[in-house]
């Protein structure tokens, strides 16, 4: 995995969503439903093992659960110790790669989470292996384990495909975004595009990174391996599809 893109991508990560405030609060309350379904009703301790810069761990906290959060990407890591401290929360963040999340943390969780995508990072079934061992280590005898990613199965995996996001506008002027994926394989390089329009002069930054087209149906033959139990896709928490499992 490579932190590149999301080191400078750090500081306009909040401009992928059309409010990023609005999605944090949304993640959140969706994710604790969740929880609560499967483990009861409580505040819990939660382990989120590619937090970005908080989206998911930002708003869990703020739900008044326990969560330590890493990250592959320091830059990444430091907004969202900037963020929590504006918002007066309490997140436990530090650098981290989700390959060493138990010889990171090396404690247990009620939940560890992995969002966004972030697994398919990993670009081969023995790497997004050793990350669900870790991420098995870190969960308590019990606890849940949940994995939300990209549902590949309808993409053709060919030439070049532009992915828009749309306009966003803040106190620096408009913002273009979209993407590009370069396919190759079962793999495809991604290009994130974002074009600032400061009406008289217009500038463009460019993210670059490797995804693995890996299927929902192999991440849950991993999880399985990796000894999680009772593993399920669930279509109807986040706007991607999760994968979930219990630590026996």
């Amino acid at each position: 995995m490579t932190a590149s893109p999301y080191d400078g991508l750090a500081a306009h990560y909040h401009l992928i969503y059309e409010d990023w405030a609005a999605a944090m609060c949304r993640q959140a309350a969706a994710l604790n439903g969740l929880i609560e379904s499967e483990l009861g009703p409580g505040t819990r301790t939660i382990l989120d093992v590619s937090c970005g810069i908080g989206t998911q761990a930002l708003g869990l906290a703020a739900l008044g659960h326990t969560v330590a959060a890493s990250d592959v990407s320091a830059p990444a890591v430091q907004r969202l110790r900037a963020e929590a401290s504006a918002r007066s929360l309490d997140v436990a963040a530090s650098v981290a790669d989700m390959r060493d999340a138990w010889d990171h943390h090396a404690r247990r969780f009620d939940v560890v989470l992995s969002a966004d995508n972030s697994l398919p990072h990993l670009l081969c079934d023995s790497d997004i292996a050793v990350a669900l061992r870790q991420m098995h280590a870190c969960t308590r005898d019990g606890g849940l384990c949940i994995v939300s990613l990209r549902d590949y199965g309808g993409e053709a995996r060919s030439g070049t495909q532009v992915k828009p996001y749309g306009v966003r506008e803040d106190a620096a002027g408009r913002h273009l975004l979209f993407q590009t994926w370069d396919w190759h394989g079962e793999h495809y390089d991604f290009a994130l595009y974002i074009v600032h329009d400061r009406e008289r002069t217009c500038a463009t930054d460019v993210y670059r990174g490797t995804y693995y087209a890996v299927s929902i149906a192999n991440v849950a033959r991993l999880m399985k391996d990796a000894e999680f139990e009772d593993v399920r896709r669930l279509d109807d928490v986040l706007f991607q599809p999760v994968v979930i499992g219990r630590r026996r």
